[in-house]
């Protein structure tokens, strides 16, 4: 298995973990987690947030249905597999 695909496999792996945690979890919080007050002038960085947000559109899902998809762990098992092909599925 290619690295970037392990790396994408294993970090919706820990989202889907990490979303069905209670919401007083830390990083649960720290997840949803939106700073408030002004940014620096410039191209904003690339956070892990933006990125997992650039994928979830790429699925064609919003955050509040991966949040729901989470709490079913087939379904949830589903939509990583079909993100990321693992070696069984690979021509």
């Amino acid at each position: 298995m290619p690295v970037e695909q392990d790396i994408l496999r294993r970090r919706w792996r820990w989202v889907g973990h990490t979303l069905r945690k209670p919401g007083c979890s830390t990083t649960r919080r720290a997840l949803t987690w939106n700073p408030q007050g002004k940014r620096k002038r410039g191209r904003p960085r690339n956070t892990w947030r933006r990125d997992l947000e650039a994928d979830t559109k790429r699925l064609g899902h919003t955050w509040k249905q991966l949040e729901s998809l989470a709490g079913d762990r087939d379904a949830w098992r589903t939509l990583v597999g079909g993100l990321c092909p693992t070696r069984g599925s690979q021509a």
